[in-house]
């Protein structure tokens, strides 16, 4: 399946419906609709007390200024100004709620990114950068966060602030209302063109801040190698295009998102004009009063303001919505390694069971053919061959961490997909080359997704390793299990990450375990010493060991060659070795 988002994303996020798209949204905030109920009552009354407001202006001029009653001067004054600071008030409760709810939506919609990432499988993160995910979790969440928080109130109390006065200036003269409201029909047009252009715009980068932030993961994971070789040039490089690339993608999308503004504003001084105008030649015809002119032209920019910050606000709208768009297509993925029945189809009364399996990655030639092959409980098994040949392949699709193209494979008599994750987890033990560590101590590494083990202390722990016969692994860490380990991995040796690694999985007593060149960063002493807490393993325990130590395979019960898409049994210890140096494939 093809899990690239910067491959997909930019063309097929676009086909998402955008109810659809909005409704995933909605369904993330949908604990808010009391809070949004109550701040979208205090938009309407804030809009309608300010657009009350111009009428009364234009009220007293006529009836009161006109005819010089400083009384009702006053009267109306003291009216106009208990409705400014009730606006006010109202408008500041409804943005310190809206900021709350922000906050809230944020906190989430990032749960949400980061559970999901959680659900998809090892094929997703093979094929996107952590520095991309990292940006979609921090930097586009946030984009939606402060258009919700921050400008969708706005842009709303701006839209209807608009179209109350749009309707005020109709009711107080339909003719003189159309002609100041026609330079809006050519910014309808002009925006309704524009949009799509700007939300590209944003979307190239948003994609290109994403790579600047892989770039960025990837340098800083990497630093030791830049420092080894002494090639902080070849970064410095790559780090300069591309952080020139998102600095012409933001110029672009800095245009695109002002370009609205100025036109606005110029349709705002035509429409002010047309009113002036017209209206002089009115109050001159007799037509019109200079009160509701004064109130006209207020209405004029209650109407043409809102509308220029929905110009500013509209850009980041189209922001917004290209954030949303990223995010909404990584949240449409979907785990393809799916939980099926067991249709029994195939039976076998092998622990490990591989029928007729191929198997290639996503865009990739086929790494696997047509392969078949029996595991026994109780024996060792080693899988040999030239690097590329495969055997990385094989121990993934035993552990599956990937579901074979063709073919079947059984788990102790059950189509393997039938098994939950947790079901699977406690049965395979999986230690890799290059095992991962959390930061924390030894200790909360060792008992990292063991529940048996999860609750126990210190002392309960040290007693448990010593039952399994890993106890004598503590001794290599100056504070046992308190030793503070980094994701850095400064402060302990690639070899003692291994032997957490070991000590973790054996705590676990796998039914299969899988090793991984799993000795290859340890020194023959404590390999040794490793081979022995083996050996104490249940006699029940299938051993399946990768690795190019010809000493590590030599006791193997069974030996397998594997290269060319093709796993045979080698048989004996020699035939093994002429298959290794000459690579042939033939039984």
């Amino acid at each position: 399946m093809n899990y690239n988002l910067n491959q997909a994303s930019e063309h097929t996020a676009r086909k998402l419906p955008a109810i659809k798209s909005l409704r995933k949204l909605i369904t993330i905030i949908s604990g808010e609709r009391r809070n949004l109920t109550i701040a979208f009552t205090a938009i309407f009354l804030n809009a309608g007390l300010n657009l009350t407001g111009p009428y009364l202006v234009g009220y007293t001029i006529d009836t009161y200024v006109q005819a010089k009653n400083y009384h009702g001067v006053l009267l109306f004054a003291g009216i106009l100004l208990a409705m400014y600071i009730t606006a006010f008030i109202v408008n500041y409760a409804q943005m310190r709620m809206m900021g709350g709810i922000g906050q809230r939506m944020l906190f989430s919609l990032r749960n949400s990114v980061f559970n999901k990432l959680q659900e998809l499988p090892l094929d997703f993160f093979n094929q996107n950068k952590a520095g991309d995910l990292i940006s979609r979790i921090n930097n586009d969440t946030d984009k939606v966060n402060q258009f919700f928080s921050h400008s969708l109130m706005q842009f709303i109390g701006s839209l209807i602030t608009m179209t109350g006065a749009g309707i005020l200036l109709l009711v107080i003269n339909l003719p003189l209302g159309l002609a100041a409201l026609s330079p809006a029909l050519l910014l309808w047009i002009f925006t309704r063109s524009v949009s799509p252009w700007i939300r590209r715009k944003n979307e190239a980068s948003l994609k290109s801040l994403g790579f600047l932030s892989a770039e960025i993961q990837e340098n800083l994971a990497n630093f030791k190698v830049v420092v080894v070789f002494n090639r902080s040039d070849y970064f410095r490089k790559r780090f300069e295009k591309a952080n020139n690339e998102n600095y012409k993608r933001s110029v672009h999308a800095g245009i695109a998102n002002n370009i609205l503004t100025p036109v606005y504003t110029f349709a705002s001084h035509i429409g002010q004009l047309i009113v002036l105008v017209l209206g002089i030649w009115l109050i001159i015809k007799g037509y019109f009063s200079v009160g509701l002119l004064i109130s006209f032209i207020a209405y004029i920019s209650n109407f043409y303001n809102p509308l220029r910050q929905m110009a500013a606000l509209w850009a980041n709208f189209q922001l917004a919505l290209a954030a949303w768009d990223r995010i909404s297509f990584l949240l449409s993925f979907e785990n393809n390694l799916k939980i099926v029945d067991d249709a029994g189809e195939v039976t076998s009364d092998s622990y490990i069971h591989f029928s007729n399996v191929s198997f290639r990655y996503p865009n990739g030639k086929e790494v696997l053919h047509k392969v078949s092959f029996d595991l026994q409980k109780g024996r060792s098994y080693a899988f040999v061959g030239p690097t590329g040949g495969g055997k990385t392949t094989t121990a993934s699709l035993l552990a599956r961490l990937y579901d074979a193209t063709k073919g079947s494979i059984l788990l102790d008599g059950r189509d393997i997909r039938s098994y939950t994750p947790f079901e699977r987890a406690s049965k395979i033990g999986f230690i890799l080359q290059e095992p991962l560590l959390f930061s924390g101590t030894v200790g909360n590494n060792i008992i990292y997704g063991n529940p048996e083990c999860a609750g126990l202390t210190n002392s309960e722990l040290e007693k448990a390793l010593e039952e399994a016969q890993l106890a004598g692994l503590l001794t290599r860490f100056d504070k046992g299990l308190d030793t503070p380990v980094q994701t850095t991995g400064d402060g302990i040796s690639l070899g003692q990450k291994q032997l957490i690694a070991f000590m973790r999985v054996i705590l676990r007593k796998p039914e299969l375990l899988i090793l991984d060149e799993a000795t290859a960063n340890i020194d023959t002493v404590t390999e040794q010493q490793l081979e022995a807490i083996l050996k104490n393993l249940p006699a029940s325990t299938i051993k399946v060991i990768i690795a190019h130590r010809l000493n590590t395979i030599e006791n193997a019960d069974e030996i397998f060659f594997v290269n060319s898409g093709s796993i045979i049994a080698a048989g004996s210890f020699s035939k093994a070795l002429d298959l290794l140096m000459h690579g042939r494939t033939e039984s």
